[in-house]
C-alpha cells in the first residue's frame, strides 16, 4: 500500500481547502481481490490482480467534490487536489493548522486463517467439491454454478478534523446456484455464505452441506404446488434474514434519502411508526458479519446505532456529508465501493432484534397461512413503502402445522404497515449476506432478523 507522509497528506488537504470549504478528506485504497468460478462441473473463470488508488474530497455548504486518481506521483496528487479546490463556490472556512492523530478502533476482527496465505488449489477444490456433493442430490440436477470470492483491502483515511484511519477488510465469499429440471419445470436453488472473515468460515459452515442444501431446494420445488394468492397471515421466518428489513425499511432510514424527502419516514424521529415489539439496530461491530468494519469509509469508528426503539424512530444512518447537512454527527455509515466513488450513507448490519417467543409458538399460533423460509430479490419504493418481494422458499401452514413446500409466491405490502401489525417476535435471528447497490455502487452488507407474525399481508400466487 502507498504510504503517503503524513506531511504530505496534510499539504493534499490543505491545497483541497485552499479556496475555502467547510472539510476534506483524501481516502487511499489498495485491493487485492481473488476470483475461482466453476459451472459444467470446470472452472470458467480464475482472476487475480491488485489495484491502488486516491480519492480527495472537500465539503462545502451542502455540497461536495471528489476527484480520485491510481497515479500516486506528487504532481497527480496536487493536480487533483487543485481540481477539488476549484470547485468551491462558497468560501468555507477553511483549514491552516491541523494535526494528523492515529485513530485507534474500538473493535478488532481476528482472522484465523487469511486467505491469501491459502493455496489457490485448497479454493478450487472447495468447488469441486461442493459442486460434486450438488450433483449428488439428485439426477434431476441439470446444473450447477459455483463462485469463490476474496479480497484484502486496505485503507487509509485522512481528514481536516485531524482523523488518520487504518484499517484492513478481508471477505471471503462462496455461493451457488442449482438449477433443477422435471420436463419443462425449471427451479432454482441458492445459498451463499461469507463474511468478514478468513478461510475458516468453511470450517465452521462446510461448503458441501451448503450446496447440498441449494440441490435439495431446487429439487424439492419441481413437485411443489404454484403458492396460493390472497390475505393471509404470514411468519416470516429468521431463516430468511433480514432481507425485506434491510430493502422495506432499512434504505428508508438512509439520512441522505431522508433530507431529500425521498423516505416515508422523513420527519419522524420521535414517532410511533413500528409494532411497540419492534427494535431496528445498525451495527458495524458484530464478528465476522459480512457489513462489519473498525471504520467506515471515512475514518469514523465503526458502531451500533439503535434505529427504531419498542417501535419509537430514534435515528437516522448518516454520513459525514449528511450530518454536516443537519448539524449532527455521522453514525459511520458512510460507505463506498472503492477509490472511484465519493462515499455516501450506506447499511451495515442492519437487524430487527430479537423478542421474547419461540419459533414453535409463532408458528402453532398460526391456523391456514404462509410461511417464508428464504426471500428472493424484490423492488421497493423508499418514498412510498411499498414492496413486492419473491419468495425463493415458502410454505402453507395447517393448523399450526408447516406443511408443502409452493412455489411462485411473492409478498406483497408497504413497509410502515408492515412494521406497524408485527405482532409477535421470536427470540431466534437468523443473518442473510448480499451486496447492496446505491448510486451505482455496491458495498457488502448483512441483515437479519428473527422470527415474526404478520397478522395479514398479501400472498402473491394463484387466485
Amino acid at each position: 500500500m502507498n504510504k503517503l507522509p503524513e506531511e504530505f497528506l496534510q499539504k493534499l488537504i490543505k491545497k483541497a481547502l485552499s479556496r475555502g470549504g467547510d472539510y476534506a478528506d483524501i481516502y487511499i485504497e489498495h485491493e487485492r481481490p481473488l476470483t475461482i468460478q466453476l459451472e459444467d462441473d470446470k472452472i470458467e473463470k480464475l482472476s487475480s490482480g491488485s489495484e491502488s488508488g486516491i480519492g480527495i474530497r472537500v465539503i462545502f455548504g451542502d455540497k461536495s467534490a471528489y476527484a480520485y486518481s491510481n497515479d500516486f506521483s506528487e504532481d497527480s496528487l496536487m493536480s487533483i487536489a487543485s481540481a477539488v479546490s476549484n470547485a468551491v463556490r462558497e468560501k468555507g472556512k477553511g483549514c491552516l493548522t491541523f494535526d494528523l492523530t492515529i485513530k485507534k478502533p474500538t473493535i478488532d476482527f481476528p482472522i484465523k486463517q487469511r486467505p491469501d496465505e491459502v493455496d489457490i488449489s485448497r479454493k478450487i477444490q472447495l468447488l469441486e467439491s461442493a459442486n460434486k456433493a450438488a450433483k449428488g442430490v439428485s439426477s434431476k440436477i441439470r446444473q450447477a454454478s459455483l463462485v469463490y470470492r476474496d479480497t484484502v483491502k486496505n485503507v487509509r483515511i485522512a481528514a481536516s478534523d485531524g482523523t488518520l484511519a487504518e484499517d484492513e477488510r478481508i471477505h471471503t465469499l462462496a455461493l451457488i446456484q442449482v438449477i433443477a429440471a422435471d420436463g419443462d419445470i425449471l427451479q432454482t436453488g441458492y445459498e451463499p455464505i461469507g463474511g468478514l472473515s478468513g478461510f475458516e468460515i468453511f470450517e465452521e459452515n462446510p461448503f458441501d452441506e451448503i450446496a447440498i442444501e441449494a440441490a435439495r431446494k431446487a429439487v424439492g420445488l419441481l413437485s411443489a404446488p404454484k403458492a396460493p394468492g390472497g390475505r393471509m397471515p404470514v411468519i416470516i421466518s429468521s431463516e430468511a434474514g433480514g432481507t425485506m428489513i434491510h430493502e422495506a425499511v432499512g434504505h428508508g432510514l438512509e439520512a441522505d434519502l431522508v433530507f431529500q424527502g425521498l423516505s416515508i419516514y422523513a420527519g419522524k424521529i420521535g414517532e410511533k411508526i413500528a409494532s411497540s415489539m419492534v427494535t431496528i439496530i445498525d451495527d458495524s461491530t458484530i464478528q465476522g458479519k459480512r457489513g462489519s468494519f473498525r471504520f467506515d469509509d471515512e475514518g469514523i469508528l465503526s458502531e451500533k446505532t439503535v434505529l427504531v426503539e419498542k417501535g419509537i424512530l430514534k435515528s437516522y444512518m448518516c454520513d459525514r456529508l449528511s450530518a454536516m447537512k443537519q448539524g449532527i454527527v455521522s453514525t459511520g455509515n458512510g460507505r463506498r465501493q472503492s477509490y472511484k466513488y465519493r462515499p455516501i450513507t450506506r447499511m451495515s448490519n442492519t437487524l430487527i432484534a430479537p423478542g421474547e417467543g419461540s419459533p414453535e409458538q409463532i408458528i402453532a399460533s398460526v391456523d391456514r397461512g404462509f410461511f417464508v423460509r428464504k426471500m428472493g430479490g424484490g423492488q421497493v419504493n423508499t418514498v412510498t413503502g411499498e414492496f413486492v418481494f419473491d419468495v425463493s422458499e415458502g410454505y402453507l401452514i395447517e393448523n399450526g402445522v408447516i406443511g408443502e413446500p409452493v412455489r411462485g409466491a411473492t409478498l406483497i405490502g408497504n413497509g410502515p404497515e408492515v412494521l406497524q401489525s408485527i405482532d409477535m417476535v421470536g427470540n431466534d435471528l437468523g443473518f442473510a449476506i448480499g451486496t447492496c447497490g446505491k448510486d451505482a455502487q455496491g458495498v457488502p452488507v448483512s441483515d437479519a432478523m428473527p422470527t415474526v407474525r404478520i397478522p395479514e399481508m398479501v400472498v402473491g400466487g394463484e387466485a
